[in-house]
């Protein structure tokens, strides 16, 4: 073989392997073009964190368990036996929305307000993953180990539920969300155990920037909403941590709160009742239409 002939076959193989290379470069690009558009723009997802009043306090009243919209869903994050739902997969928003012994909070009538005020293509998903009496260390991405080994027995089984990590169980929730819909928001109702914490605000904007980071969102994007706790008119026990809340966006820009004045609350002056959980609910969906451009309808 000439030189000529060695050179004509170094570049054929070239060729091949430069179309081989284009080929396999075409097909990652539109893998990722079809996994991009496989989302639903129209399916609003917003996650949720935060202790017992973001939980659900158990009990559950007959016009709370009525058959909602299929426009409303529920992200099952752990098993459930009754109802019966399966990890990582969307079901009917009814509560309870967090895990099966837990009750109404107020991402339920966050989401039916939502469904009842946004145009009928849109639907409205929620991940929740909360944990009763829990201080907001328990969700901090490089810290939580130091807080759940303090954990007393029943929250240690709650956080091994969300395999032994919250912070990293929400986040892989929500990724597993995110192939269905695009998240809207973020929902937080925490500070009870964290009462009278200064830092609590910069805690706050650590986990949402880590949020945020970690699936690739943008913060303008993605509001965070922090609901106050039972208000002083309602002889809440920690309401005095309501300050310190209501300074959050100072903090977190994108941040908004969510008052709880006049909320129902029941006599261990902690946990909202029924009633309470549904305006609670309600004022989160109002304070969030605006945000992604849509109003509330006039109350009648």
């Amino acid at each position: 073989m000439g030189p000529s002939e060695s050179l004509g076959l170094k570049t054929s193989s070239n060729f091949k392997a430069m179309n081989i290379k284009a080929i396999i470069a075409f097909a990652g690009l539109f893998l990722s073009t079809v996994s991009v558009y496989s989302q639903d723009t129209n399916f609003f997802i917003f996650l949720c964190l935060g202790q017992s009043n973001m939980e659900g306090f158990p009990g559950i009243e007959p016009q709370d368990k009525t058959p909602v919209t299929d426009r409303l869903k529920v992200f099952a994050c752990v098993d459930f036996q009754n109802p019966e739902r399966k990890k990582g997969n969307w079901y009917p928003g009814v509560p309870p929305l967090c895990r099966q012994s837990t009750g109404l909070c107020p991402a339920d009538y966050f989401a039916r307000t939502l469904v009842s005020n946004l145009p009928p293509h849109i639907k409205v998903g929620i991940v929740n993953v909360s944990v009763a009496g829990s201080k907001i260390e328990l969700f901090e991405k490089d810290n939580y180990q130091s807080y759940a080994s303090t954990a007393p027995v029943w929250m240690t089984a709650i956080i091994k539920d969300y395999d032994g990590n919250p912070y990293a169980h929400l986040v892989k929730m929500a990724k597993l969300a995110q192939k269905d819909g695009v998240i809207k928001g973020i929902l937080l109702h925490q500070g009870e155990s964290n009462s009278g914490d200064k830092e609590w605000p910069d805690k706050i904007k650590g986990i949402y920037d880590n949020l945020i980071k970690d699936l690739d969102l943008k913060a303008e994007n993605v509001p965070l909403l922090a609901g106050e706790l039972m208000s002083a008119d309602q002889k809440g026990a920690c309401a005095g941590m309501n300050v310190i809340i209501d300074d959050l966006p100072k903090t977190i820009p994108t941040s908004h709160i969510v008052s709880s004045k006049g909320c129902a609350g029941r006599p261990d002056h902690l946990h909202f009742t029924p009633e309470g959980y549904r305006e609670l609910g309600k004022r989160y969906a109002e304070t969030m239409l605006p945000l992604l451009g849509y109003k509330a309808a006039a109350a009648k």
